[in-house]
């Protein structure tokens, strides 16, 4: 399957959540047995050989692709959630968007030092997320090897900011705009 037909497996929703904003929806892909297949195959066998130990994913739509990934790997999977929704003791790192703050948070014993991890999501736009996911999972000793994304929205130059401070970036398919 090559990249524009995944690229069409993905709905467009206007003005959601907010107006002016192009909502790039997954759950028409996750519905498609050979779309689906194809995104959990390609990341598995792009990550296969790197010794990963472990994925994290962040909520929510990165748990769904990182959990796929971690058992197509064959390895444990770490959720990592918004403030306030894991019931042990947790790490939590506060991190800017457009219009306020958000937060993120990691159960302390998530990670041991050292431990080779993939931190994955559905969607990169500014790379604010996934830098305070990157930047959690580290402070917990953790290697981030790499961040690997369903979509990735260039023109917001996530991926720079993540491959400037040291994370390589990974994408399946591309969108122009926002």
């Amino acid at each position: 399957m090559n990249d524009a037909t995944l690229r069409q497996l993905i709905r467009s929703i206007p003005d959601y959540p907010k107006p002016g904003i192009l909502f790039r929806d997954i759950t028409t892909l996750l519905k498609d047995p050979a779309g689906w297949g194809e995104v959990v195959g390609r990341l598995v066998a792009r990550y296969r050989a790197q010794r990963i130990a472990t994925v994290a994913g962040i909520e929510a739509r990165g748990f769904i692709v990182g959990g796929a990934v971690a058992a197509g790997l064959g390895v444990g999977f770490i959720p990592i959630r918004k403030g306030g929704k894991l019931p042990g003791a947790v790490e939590a790192l506060a991190y800017q968007l457009e219009y306020g703050t958000d937060r993120v948070e990691l159960h302390r014993d998530a990670v041991r030092p050292g431990e080779r991890t993939l931190l994955v999501d559905d969607l990169i736009a500014t790379g604010g997320t996934a830098l305070a996911a990157r930047d959690l999972l580290r402070g917990l000793g953790a290697l981030v090897v790499a961040a690997a994304f369903v979509i990735e929205l260039p023109a917001l130059a996530g991926r720079a900011r993540l491959e400037s401070s040291g994370t390589p970036v990974h994408s399946l398919v591309t969108f122009d705009g926002h």
